[in-house]
């Protein structure tokens, strides 16, 4: 049931729509930047790109069902200057600039997934998606009597109605499913032990989701694995990947070179691995996500323009979005949180009520916002789709895992290295590199 679930979803689950409620303004802005005409300076239009372009054979072999015992001794694939070469992880401050920017995504993985038992003992599968009531990540973990979340249902049918029970350490916890969305499900959870919060009630009882393409159930090992050793902010329900290869020595070579590191967090929903099932990308709807980043860290990519690495997809895809959110502020500088939404055509619309800016212009933007605001921190929402023809605006590097076919992680590989993406992977499927979230890894150079 664990796998069957997840797997369901990854395979057929069209992402719900309509759950977040948002201002009038903003959806019309949202329903105009849709059906503009793209921007003259992209080189294609990404709605026509044909997914089966970005399929390859993943042979069963190649997927790493299991970290390597030492995290940083995994391979590394280095492209630079159009050209391939292979090294170890922990050789990585060898290829990264003295004085660059390193930005880590710190979201931590939940214990997402729990069981409930019907009194015919049909068991039901909850997996929690995203917090509802209370919205806010931080404060739902820390309710002490009930919270609302977005989920997916496994066995689904056989839960009609009512309230589900478990028993955790003497405390009584009810499950009521709410109101069906598509295919996910507000589902409220109740406990009769105010000293509980739930981040208590799911380190208990939950179970730590990994990815269906591993093809086994969660293991002890995986509590710690499937972590970054610098993961902090829970949210997540799948890891950013890129960043499971770091390691307390490869920080400190980093250091010693003078890269600095700042961190970010983006809560990775489990649509980060949904797959393209329509013919054409303009039929695909992306997920989106909630991230935060602290105004000091602006300040640094602001500094550090030009020189700026990110680990991992999910970091790519908030440091793209800023620029964004940027560019929005230049004509509304008084936008409200939800009219800086980047929806996922947002980068290939253009008008004349929104000329392209500066990188540092753009940036500048965000600070002046935090600061008229009085906020330490921006927070938003992304829904940003990265796919050939694509100007990476912030982004000047990655690290990241090889990903699977006809994905739109894929897509957004295509579009840094300039469409050379199969000649990348071929390379390292010959040459015997290990796929996906537990394989190996590479840093990408412009």
């Amino acid at each position: 049931m664990c796998l069957t679930i997840i797997n369901y979803y990854f395979l057929s689950l069209e992402y719900y729509r309509g759950i977040r409620e948002i201002v009038a303004i903003s959806v019309s802005l949202d329903f105009y930047l849709k059906n503009v005409p793209m921007n003259e300076c992209f080189s294609e239009d990404p709605r026509q790109i044909h997914i089966e372009e970005y399929n390859y054979e993943l042979p069963d072999e190649r997927i790493a069902r299991y970290p390597l015992p030492q995290r940083d001794k995994s391979k590394l694939l280095v492209y630079k200057n159009n050209e391939i070469t292979e090294s170890v992880f922990d050789c990585l401050s060898e290829f990264i600039p003295e004085n660059a920017l390193l930005v880590f995504n710190n979201t931590k993985v939940i214990r997402a997934r729990m069981f409930f038992q019907k009194e015919t003992g049909a068991q039901i599968e909850i997996f929690c998606l995203e917090p509802k009531e209370p919205a806010d990540y931080a404060r739902i973990f820390l309710q002490n009597r009930s919270c609302t979340w977005l989920c997916l249902l496994g066995n689904a049918k056989r839960w009609k109605g009512g309230k589900l029970f478990r028993r955790i350490n003497g405390i009584c916890c009810s499950a009521e499913r709410l109101q069906t969305l598509g295919e996910t499900y507000l589902v409220r959870f109740e406990w009769d032990n105010p000293e509980w919060t739930f981040a208590d009630i799911l380190e208990t009882c939950g179970e730590l989701p990994i990815p269906p393409y591993l093809n086994r159930k969660t293991e002890a090992s995986d509590q710690e694995n499937y972590q970054t050793v610098y993961s902090k902010i829970q949210g997540s329900v799948a890891a950013p990947t890129a960043g499971l290869h770091f390691t307390e020595n490869v920080f400190a070579t980093l250091k010693e070179k003078k890269i600095t590191l700042e961190e970010l967090t983006l809560h990775v929903g489990a649509g980060t691995f949904k797959p393209v099932k329509s013919t054409v990308l303009a039929e695909h709807e992306m997920h989106e996500e909630y991230f935060s980043i602290q105004k000091t860290t602006l300040e640094k990519l602001l500094e550090k323009e030009g020189a700026i690495f990110a680990v991992g997809t999910t970091s790519v895809r908030t440091l793209e979005s800023l620029y964004y959110m940027g560019l929005i502020l230049e004509t509304r500088p008084d936008a409200s949180p939800d009219e800086l939404s980047i929806s996922q055509w947002f980068p290939y619309s253009a008008s004349q009520e929104r000329p392209q800016i500066s990188v540092c212009r753009s940036l500048r933007n965000l600070l002046n916002y935090l600061e008229k605001k009085g906020w330490n921190a921006l927070n938003g929402r992304t829904q940003i789709l990265i796919a050939p023809g694509y100007p990476f605006r912030i982004v000047n590097g990655m690290i990241t895992n090889f990903h699977q076919p006809k994905s739109t992680l894929l897509l957004l590989i295509s579009a840094f290295v300039d469409g050379r993406w199969r000649e990348i992977y071929d390379y390292a499927l010959s040459r015997q590199f290990r796929f996906l979230s537990y394989g190996d890894s590479s840093l990408l150079l412009r």
